[in-house]
């Protein structure tokens, strides 16, 4: 049994029990991807982006309150939020709310983007709102193009939370999120330490593991 986060095993050990053989594994990130990319490309304007499904678990209604006090400092601040509606009724909300608080001509919702490392690129924050995540590969790109990052206080982020521009906070709070993309907004982007999060580094952990299987089946096989 593999799991990509500690929280994954602990939602399996409370549903189901112990394993006899359990494994960690988190998911890695494509560097090749950002690398060089991320050194030669610039935001353009101050743009935050929010990735994710359109339903309540990724909290695009919490981060659609906090814009309203972003823009309320930041005049120019747009905001991009992109994704599968994999809610329609949420998809829905969330575009009441920004007509309700007449944000339209401010935040832009669109579907699922393929070009994620350019998105990244030409924004200036990349926010994360989730109620809950397993070990996102979303947020390890976010790291691993530089730009700043604002994202709520779960346990699968908190790996993070020293790193430099990554701010963790409860995106409940209003206030205190929106006060975070303030200042994340006005934040260079930096290089992060994803040593064992790499796409090479979870290949080769998978690699392991298919070899150890393997091997005992070769040991139990029959003479």
């Amino acid at each position: 049994m593999i799991a990509v986060s500690p929280s994954n095993i602990d939602d399996y050990v409370g549903a189901v029990g112990r394993h006899p053989s359990m494994t960690l594994i988190p998911n890695g990130v494509d560097m090749s991807r950002f690398g060089i990319r991320a050194r030669a490309s610039g935001a353009e304007g101050a743009q935050i982006v929010q990735i994710g499904r359109y339903t309540s678990v990724k909290n695009q209604l919490s981060m659609v309150h906090a814009f309203t006090q972003v823009v309320e400092r930041v005049p120019d601040a747009r905001l991009l939020l992109c994704g599968v509606t994999e809610d329609p009724a949420y998809y829905a909300a969330v575009g009441d709310l920004i007509a309700k608080l007449g944000l339209s001509e401010r935040v832009t919702l669109q579907g699922p983007r393929s070009d994620i490392a350019e998105l990244l690129f030409s924004s200036s924050v990349f926010a994360m709102p989730s109620r809950s995540e397993g070990h996102s590969i979303a947020f390890l790109e976010a790291l691993a193009s530089g730009v700043p990052v604002v994202a709520s206080t779960i346990r699968p982020f908190s790996f993070a939370e020293n790193f430099s521009g990554v701010h963790l906070c409860d995106p409940d709070d209003t206030q205190s999120y929106a006060d975070a993309l303030v200042r994340a907004l006005s934040q260079p982007r930096s290089t992060r330490p994803l040593k064992g999060l790499m796409l090479a580094d979870t290949a080769a952990r998978y690699l392991a593991v298919a070899r150890e299987v393997t091997q005992g089946i070769g040991r139990a096989a029959p003479a």
